[in-house]
């Protein structure tokens, strides 16, 4: 330790980046002056994500394309970055992202003669602990059915792929060939050199001076050497990006964090190497090292009691002038993980230190980035909060430039929509949200995770302080929701795992509540939008493939893009003549009402909408006692004939004004109760008191996915989203081609129809132990020879019916293998499982149920 204290501690001069080719030393020549003043696209911002974007959108074909830098190109975050590349990320879609990313990075040198320093000797993550192989077996199956290669590798191997590796603490890897890193400065110079080729024009220095919105929706963007006319703006500003928020009146939730990471000399046992080692994460230890010439280079996630924010950005903006700059290092911040690296790669204790980077990285509060339209506001993109800019730049650049030019997103990246936040998102979480995700770089990753620093925001249903000593809260955009409830003798609090923990029996508890009494749940995360007006049955017309609901009635209405993707699922309600009320998850309040606003404004349609998000609460009270309990409170007739199923209506309850739906996604009687956020405690308060002798209890969301499950309900973000049509995902029902009115979708849905699908979401029962789906797991299939098994689905959600005593799922698999008694595998945690696909659904709905008996016939349950 002597020696790398010893590089530590000199002096160190403020350091160029250390990039395989020392591209940093170059400075390219700036063209500072306009060129024109209009253009179709501006794009503010000159890093690898801005100038990925440029060339996208050119090589497409978009004529001016223009982006404005205030200082140079790489200026900001990019171009300290460490410029790692891997394939491997947790989520789903944003794999496609990386991968494009790698692909693109392959062969940019060949297309633009700018060399990019690209290496690629694959990456190891290091599993020491046996929870650390659980994460890795479900991260195995995760990406069975994606093109890209990953494996689940012995410590023999390791050792074989990394020599240097001390193997004491190694029980695993996870592999992923192909993985590297780039030199970000050359990459973004030969995405510039792309961008020029293809037409673009990138100014710099140009520094954007006010942004200007204009009543047709385009935008003048200013600037000390004149004016440009934009159709739309981009604002891919990194670190800069609150700034031009502000601009406009936006507090984008960003916040600068100080990473560091350390460069050696030459190490012998590196430089003796005859292949390039690959980059290794050990987990445990927090952080990333590769071989950077011959010696190495690594950069830990310091924990968030010890990680620096830069919060003086935050409230007073970047110093003017800040551009190629560092921060002061400061390893004795990150010595614990200096020592962890050392015991990990033993040559690093004789190595000194001959480089110390300090830069800054955005981080959003949930550290991915914010890429899409921003609601309320025409033609205002962003792509912004990169915490991992390198490999997210390519294909960020592609998705960003594929839905500019066709007008939706290419494939579902909900995860990555701006408008998942809003104004619940202040400074203060913002600040603690990234001080955690940093810190979190490297936690396990499980299932139904929770994060808790900056809980509860402002945003809490009016229930909260009533219920959040009794349950299991879980964040829901912003708001806190039960998950599940305790009693006496039950576990308490969050305790994650990769198998049945300590919410399985309450949760089955909760299910027999509602399928044998009454139970209550608070659903007030719901998006609730009011919208009226003359033009409003028209737009819900063109909106939705459903028809519009008469005035009393409610019904499930989906949003499709022009492509035949379910944009949205909503619950369309018409209360008065024109008046309608539309409910949407809470995940997506702002993403729908995003859309909404644009055909509103497209279509010229004399409608206000109104977000009621904030302002109403909702209960929903299930199970074959509700219309008891409910009847004692009003003397509305409630009885079947007078309430139908999906009818609404006003009425008050225990004298309380309340819009009652008769629906639910139980699939059990039951009625949604909307009312004023302020009446909530003394609405429930009444319910729980009429349904003492009914025994009501309190049920929440876990118990509610059951159940919606074993009814063969689909869930948005799950069955369906940007990825999956309608007919695929059996929703057949809810969309009607013979309507009159030429709904969005609807052309390009009978296309669908005609040529035939290639596969369809199916039901399945799964035989398994101690572990249950959960959806994007890989499903198997043994093949005509039932010799070698292949990858031909995936799940979509999953749980353990407490009806039917096993796991169930919903799947994507091919048609020729999605007939009922089809015997299928699906994989979890390393091992196939199997399924059977069976007639869905698993247990009739109450009104199908109700309907059967009246026929005579028996339902089953």
């Amino acid at each position: 330790m002597s020696a790398v204290l010893r590089g530590a501690l000199r002096r160190l001069r403020p350091p160029r980046r250390p990039g395989p080719l020392g591209a940093q030393g170059r400075k390219e020549a700036s063209s500072a002056s306009l060129g024109k003043d209009r253009a179709d696209t501006v794009i503010i911002g000159g890093g690898c994500v801005g100038v990925s974007l440029a060339y996208h959108l050119a090589k497409a074909g978009l004529k001016d394309v223009v982006l404005l830098e205030k200082s140079e190109l790489t200026a900001g975050s990019t171009w300290h970055a460490a410029g790692l590349t891997t394939y491997f990320h947790p989520g789903i879609n944003l794999k496609k992202i990386h991968a494009y990313s790698i692909k693109l990075y392959e062969k940019l040198e060949e297309e633009t003669g700018q060399p990019v320093g690209f290496h690629q000797p694959g990456s190891i993550r290091i599993a020491s602990t046996p929870t650390r192989v659980d994460e890795f077996k479900y991260q195995m199956t995760r990406a069975g059915w994606h093109p890209t290669e990953q494996y689940l590798i012995t410590p023999e191997k390791v050792q074989e792929l990394f020599p240097l590796l001390n193997m004491d603490k190694v029980l695993a890897g996870l592999y992923n060939p192909g993985d590297g890193h780039i030199d970000p400065y050359s990459l973004t110079m030969a995405l510039a050199a792309g961008a020029r080729k293809y037409g673009a024009q990138l100014n710099y220095p140009v520094q954007v001076t006010n942004l200007n919105p204009r009543s047709d929706g385009t935008w003048e963007v200013e600037t000390p050497l004149g004016v440009i006319q934009a159709k739309r703006i981009v604002n891919t500003a990194g670190f800069w990006a609150r700034d031009i928020g502000k601009m406009i009146g936006l507090q984008h939730p960003l916040i600068p964090v100080h990473h560091q990471y350390v460069v050696t000399s030459t190490i012998p046992e590196v430089k003796a190497l005859k292949t390039e080692l690959p980059v290794i994460r050990d987990l445990e230890g927090s952080y990333y090292l590769r071989q950077e010439r011959d010696g190495l280079l690594f950069g830990p996630y310091e924990s968030e009691e010890k990680m620096k924010l830069q919060e003086s950005w935050v409230t007073n903006g970047v110093p003017p002038g800040f551009g190629k700059e560092l921060f002061e290092s400061d390893l004795d911040r990150i010595m614990e993980h200096i020592e962890a690296a050392m015991e990990m790669v033993p040559v690093l204790r004789k190595a000194d230190i001959i480089n110390t980077i300090s830069g800054p990285i955005t981080y959003s509060p949930d550290i991915l980035p914010m890429v899409g339209p921003h609601q309320g506001v025409r033609n205002y993109w962003v792509a912004i909060g990169f915490g991992y800019g390198i490999i997210h730049a390519g294909g960020m650049g592609k998705y960003l430039s594929d839905w500019i030019l066709e007008g939706e997103p290419p494939f579902d990246l909900i995860e990555v929509d701006p408008n998942r936040y809003g104004k619940w998102t202040t400074t203060e979480y913002t600040a603690a949200k990234a001080r955690e995700s940093y810190g979190f770089n490297n936690i396990v990753g499980y299932p139904k995770e929770e994060r808790f620093a900056g809980r509860p925001t402002e945003r809490t249903s009016g229930l909260y302080n009533l219920l959040k000593s009794k349950c299991s809260m879980g964040f829901h955009a912003g708001w806190e929701q039960p998950h599940w409830f305790y009693k006496p003798g039950d576990e308490t609090g969050y305790k994650p795992s990769f198998r049945r923990t300590n919410w399985f029996d309450p949760v089955g508890r909760e299910y027999k509540q509602v399928m044998e009494k009454v139970g209550v749940i608070d659903l007030s995360p719901f998006g609730k939008f009011k919208v009226k007006g003359r033009d409003s049955v028209k737009l819900l017309d063109h909106l939705f493939a459903n028809v519009v609901p008469k005035v009393g009635s409610t019904n499930i209405s989906h949003m499709l893009t022009p492509r035949g993707k379910v944009y949205a699922e909503l619950t369309v309600s018409q209360l008065y003549p024109g008046e309608f009320m539309l409910v949407t998850g809470s995940g997506s309040e702002l993403h729908d009402l995003r859309w909404i606003e644009e055909q509103i404004t497209r279509g010229g349609y004399n409608v206000e909408i109104e977000n009621m998000t904030d302002e109403m609460g909702v209960l929903s009270v299930a199970g074959p006692y509700a219309r008891q309990v409910l009847q004692k409170l009003t003397n509305e007739d409630l009885s079947d004939a007078s309430f139908k199923f999906l009818q609404c209506r006003h009425l008050k309850l225990s004298n309380i004004p309340v819009t009652a739906i008769r629906i639910s996604y139980t699939g059990e009687l039951g009625w949604e109760l909307y009312h004023r956020k302020q009446d909530s405690v003394p609405l429930y308060s009444a319910i729980m008191d009429a349904g003492q002798k009914e025994g009501i209890d309190d049920f929440g969301t876990y118990a509610l996915n059951t159940l919606r499950l074993e009814k063969g309900f689909r869930a948005w973000g799950a069955e369906m989203n940007c990825d999956t049509n309608p007919l695929e995902a059996g929703l057949e029902y809810f969309v009607k081609l013979n309507k009159a009115a030429d709904f969005t979708g609807k052309q390009a849905l009978k296309q669908i129809k005609e040529k035939g699908l290639k596969r369809r979401l199916v039901y399945l029962t799964l035989d398994t132990d101690n572990v249950d789906p959960e959806g994007n797991e890989s499903v198997w299939h043994n093949g005509k020879a039932r010799t070698i098994a292949h990858v031909i689905g995936n799940t979509t959600s999953g749980c353990f019916s407490y009806g039917a005593q096993q796991s169930l799922a919903f799947a994507y698999v091919p048609m020729e293998l999605s007939k009922v008694g089809q015997k299928l595998e699906v994989e979890l945690l390393g091992k196939n499982y199997p399924a059977t696909i069976i007639q869905e659904p698993l247990v009739l709905t109450e009104p199908t149920r109700m309907r059967l008996q009246r026929k005579g016939e028996s339902p089953k349950m």
